[in-house]
């Protein structure tokens, strides 16, 4: 998708110093948009901590044993 926008010169150039690897502000925002649906979704699963009840004889470990 092309789009324009104005970005944070200094946040640009912080960016830029964080991520060496990094070198057009393409992939810097293509980047930093995976990151943040990364860190989105992993906040989501947090927020179901405490809400999920599992069957008394669930056995997680066991479960991960199979694979």
């Amino acid at each position: 998708m092309r789009t324009n926008v104005v970005l944070d010169d200094q946040l640009v150039e912080e960016a830029f110093k964080l991520a060496k690897h990094i070198h057009t502000k393409k992939d810097l925002i293509e980047i930093a948009l995976q990151e943040f649906v990364r860190t989105r979704k992993m906040r989501n699963l947090r927020d179901l901590k405490g809400k999920i009840a599992f069957s008394d004889g669930y056995d997680f470990k066991k479960m991960r044993e199979d694979k």
